[in-house]
């Protein structure tokens, strides 16, 4: 290796450090201590106590930040990232050559017309779902979020075509979820619901139109119901600061259309979902699937195919949808590897006709 490439390397695994250091990867403060066993697992299993009991308990609640009762003990730091970045081998690398950029275009005006409810992947996790005359749009970004990560879903077209937005849920905060400047693209009076924390980032934009929810609260509007649930994951905006001063989750929305949807948002594999899919009568589960290898480093953090499987099975809902693949390689995996190796999971389980693939840009009828 050449001096250049050397330096070259260095500085691409420093940038990595940093950024998964906003997106997925420090050290993550936890509720209570682990067994022995429970430390092989990349989650704290519940062993039959109930979520629903452990928020009304507020254990998630600590002194200036929150805490994970499901995260297990963190095995990455910067460190690890480097590690991950500089010395481990990624067998994935030689398909990169098959990504390709491909540019997203939206018919918004179709959208408009459309009757009843349908889903939009925008790109990355951001998704718009059009339930009868309202509108919801998760997790937007209409942008390149760091220089030095390649965007491959370029979004074309202008974002004023865009139907008027009434509410906008944030699942958490790191920067690939919160996007200050795709927020600037919405009108400030947008009702934004969100997880308890950032107040800083939406006062600063003049959005105070908003709802900040602790797990399991809900809010209703006009017919719709949106329930903010627990996931197993975490958030940092500021490493200086230090992580978990916002909350995160998952959405449960009761559509007026009738048809239940899950949001997952991120989220590592933990065994709540089975609770979840008691208490809530799913139709649709919109799982996140990206940023999955390697396991080591993405798995406390990240569901792979086969945990999303598992997931999927255990909430009980009718069909699954992907987002978060195809925009950004924030993993080893290709970025069109995700609804591959998903289809490829469902096929050996033969449950291919639950699977329902969306394309970027593209717009999904549902129900």
């Amino acid at each position: 290796m050449t001096r250049r490439k050397y330096i070259q390397k260095m500085v691409q695994a420093f940038q990595a450090a940093m950024a998964w250091n906003l997106l997925a990867g420090c050290s993550l403060p936890r509720a209570g201590n682990l067994t022995v066993t429970e430390k092989d697992l990349h989650y704290r299993p519940l062993n039959g106590r109930r979520m629903v009991d452990l928020v009304q308990a507020r254990i998630h609640h600590g002194p200036n930040r929150f805490l994970s009762p499901f995260s297990n003990l963190d095995r990455r730091n910067s460190l690890r990232v480097l590690r991950w970045k500089l010395f481990s081998t990624n067998t994935h690398r030689q398909h990169y050559d098959s990504e390709q950029v491909q540019p997203v275009n939206i018919d918004w005006q179709s959208i408009r017309t459309g009757n009843d409810l349908s889903v939009t992947l925008i790109k990355h996790a951001g998704i718009l779902i059009k339930d009868q005359d309202t509108y919801l749009l998760i997790d937007p970004v209409f942008r390149k979020i760091f220089w030095f990560i390649e965007d491959f879903t370029p979004l074309n077209g202008n974002l004023k075509d865009m139907p008027k937005i009434d509410h906008v849920l944030l699942t958490h905060g790191h920067y690939d979820h919160i996007d200050v400047d795709s927020l600037t693209q919405l009108d400030p009076t947008t009702h934004a619901i969100l997880p308890l924390g950032y107040n800083d980032i939406f006062d600063g934009l003049g959005m105070r139109n908003r709802h900040h929810l602790d797990w399991f609260e809900s809010y209703h509007s006009n017919g719709q119901e949106i329930i903010f649930v627990p996931c197993n994951h975490w958030t940092m905006r500021n490493p200086f600061i230090g992580p978990n001063t916002g909350l995160w989750g998952s959405y449960i929305i009761r559509t007026k259309s009738g048809a239940t949807i899950y949001i997952a948002g991120d989220t590592g594999y933990f065994d709540g979902f089975t609770e979840l899919g008691e208490m809530y009568d799913i139709d649709l589960a919109i799982f996140n699937l990206g940023a999955y290898e390697p396991r080591w480093f993405m798995a406390p953090s990240h569901m792979n195919p086969e945990e999303t499987y598992r997931a999927f099975q255990e909430l009980g809902a009718r069909n699954l949808m992907l987002a978060h693949w195809g925009t950004f390689r924030l993993g080893d995996e290709p970025v069109h590897f995700p609804p591959i190796d998903m289809q490829r999971v469902l096929a050996e389980n033969m449950v291919e006709e639950q699977f329902i693939h969306i394309n970027h840009g593209q717009t999904v009828i549902y129900g």
